[in-house]
């Protein structure tokens, strides 16, 4: 079965399992429902549409879906616009009826970043960790704090260096992040908005596969089917050199490099955090080579070298 076609599946059980039918006028009981939420006929009525339709969308066995139908499903189960947004683009490749790009062997394409924004990190280097995370949350590039600011970047794989494995395979994980749940939903948060907006990017597909075979927590989450994108907020990080930081976090999309986010961390001035993070870039600026690594670090890659993960992908090793 095409990706897309699980996608668009569970998304739509999900989302019918949540709806309070008797906040709809619709009969309850637990003596007459033996599925929490609408069933699929009182969504089918509710969205104008015959059952067997509406079960074929659920099923994935619909083509050419219109915008109409998939606004009328939309308005029946009270979805959000971000869920909206990210039904329309779930449903794309069976509107487009294109293959399926999470296929095995699918060609995964490398990600590069501009030398202008890795001037631009290497700029902030001293006061403000700062990375480009780009397709399936893949950290491509990174200043020296960005790159010691939670796990050490330089010491990982290339293939290893992705938020969202970092955050569910990597056996620190939760020694750094304290709230490691409220950073694991924040990451599928993000990665199931980009699925939405990219679903058939081989690298999108390639990581989320990953992830579903290897991690029992990102399964539970994943299957919620939150569909939600944290771009800024406030983490608490549990440094190895320099003990906890309380950072603000801040996401840019880059309007010409498609795909890819700055982020950003910060502290208040005069806080313990600053003090530390000030600390830490000191120490980052001692180490050997400092000079000469500037935005990639030891473990940087050469120009136009792509990041690309397989599924026979060894298992990341343990970050400093």
């Amino acid at each position: 079965m095409l990706y897309a076609e699980v996608e668009i599946g569970s998304f739509l059980k999900a989302r019918r399992a949540a709806l309070d039918p008797a906040g709809l006028g619709l009969p309850g009981g637990i003596n007459r429902r033996r599925v929490r939420g609408l069933r699929r006929e009182e969504v089918a009525q509710l969205a104008g549409i015959s059952v067997d339709y509406y079960t074929r969308i659920e099923q994935g066995r619909a083509n050419a879906i219109s915008d109409s139908v998939l606004d009328a499903i939309a308005r029946a189960l009270r979805l959000t616009d971000g869920e909206i947004t990210y039904l329309r683009n779930v449903a794309a490749p069976r509107r487009r009826g294109d293959g399926d790009a999470c296929a095995p062997g699918a060609v995964v394409p490398g990600q590069t970043v501009r030398p202008e924004i890795r001037q631009l990190l290497d700029a902030m280097a001293d006061t403000v960790p700062a990375m480009i995370i780009g397709r399936g949350m893949d950290i491509l590039a990174w200043n020296g704090l960005g790159g010691r600011v939670a796990f050490d970047l330089e010491m990982l794989e290339p293939g290893r260096r992705n938020s969202a494995l970092l955050v569910f395979l990597d056996p620190e994980a939760r020694g750094l992040h304290p709230d490691w749940q409220r950073i694991a939903d924040e990451v599928v948060g993000n990665l199931r908005a980009e699925s939405g907006r990219n679903p058939d990017d081989p690298r999108v597909c390639e990581v989320v596969t990953e992830l579903l075979e290897r991690s029992a927590d990102f399964r539970r989450v994943w299957e919620a089917q939150a569909v939600s994108e944290c771009l800024r907020g406030t983490k608490r990080i549990v440094n190895p050199v320099v003990g906890e930081l309380v950072v603000t976090f801040e996401s840019f999309r880059l309007t010409t490099d498609a795909d890819q986010v700055l982020v950003t961390y910060s502290a208040p001035r005069g806080s313990d955090t600053e003090a530390r993070l000030r600390d830490l870039a000191e120490v980052v600026a001692r180490e050997p080579g400092a000079e000469e690594r500037g935005t990639y670090g030891r473990g940087r890659r050469a120009p136009g070298e792509p990041v690309g993960l397989s599924a026979a992908a060894p298992a990341p090793p343990t970050a400093r």
